[in-house]
């Protein structure tokens, strides 16, 4: 499924060349991402602009990659899901070779802490502000009882990434629509641009909830990159 057309960012700094020579690349994690402890054994990683030159990268995902919509059950009913997806498992290959240099550098600076590789990688594509992702953890898989990382990088049009404690009351700010300000006196809110990186490690994905609420105002395409261990899902 096509994606669309794209406005390439006036910010985006390219190298010459970059890892597959059209000025992609990527910066230090070390010394360079700041932790937030949440509480619980959760925190996260946030490091904005760890991608340089990444409208490339953006142009391969919007041009190259075969999305795919689907329906889901919603109480008595089944609804389009408000984004389009692709899943990759950890034998087939990236669409763009800086996606593969990034899980490999990821998979090195957290062996430590996470004591395995990143593996596959989910990709979400939001189209406009109407496309959005509702409040879940990841837990579909071995994180419902194990710690375990989710790393995820932006590409394109900026949206919010909120967070909130598990079983919190939402407000009208969090369940609604992206009002440009925080997510409520209990949420965080991370605001992920062109190439920024953010890490969901330790007990995150159990005792916190994540969203990318719609909004109203003009933006144009994302693509998210989810890189997660095995069995993480």
């Amino acid at each position: 499924m096509r994606a669309g057309a794209y406005q390439p960012s006036m910010l985006d700094l390219a190298t010459d060349d970059g890892i597959a020579g059209d000025g992609a690349a990527l910066g230090p994690l070390a010394g360079a991402l700041r932790r937030h402890e949440l509480g619980s054994g959760a925190w996260v990683d946030h490091l904005p602009g760890w991608v340089s030159g990444s409208d490339a990268v953006l142009r391969t995902l919007l041009d190259e990659v075969d999305w795919q919509a689907e329906r889901r059950r919603m109480y008595d009913d089944v609804v389009d899901v408000p984004r389009l997806l692709r899943w990759y498992a950890g034998t087939e290959p990236l669409p763009h070779p800086l996606l593969t240099a990034a899980r490999d550098e990821l998979s090195r600076h957290y062996v430590a802490e996470l004591g395995e590789p990143f593996v596959t990688a989910g990709m979400c594509l939001y189209r406009d502000g109407r496309d959005s992702v509702a409040w879940h953890g990841d837990t579909h898989g071995r994180s419902a009882r194990e710690d375990t990382m989710v790393a995820i990088v932006s590409f394109g049009s900026p949206r919010p990434l909120l967070l909130r404690p598990r079983g919190s009351a939402p407000n009208r700010a969090e369940a609604g629509r992206d009002s440009g300000r925080g997510g409520g006196a209990s949420s965080l809110r991370f605001p992920l641009g062109h190439g920024d990186l953010v890490v969901m490690g330790g007990s995150c994905q159990r005792t916190w909830e994540h969203a990318v609420p719609k909004t109203t105002r003009a933006v144009g395409p994302r693509v998210s990159v989810q890189f997660r261990p095995t069995g993480v899902a």
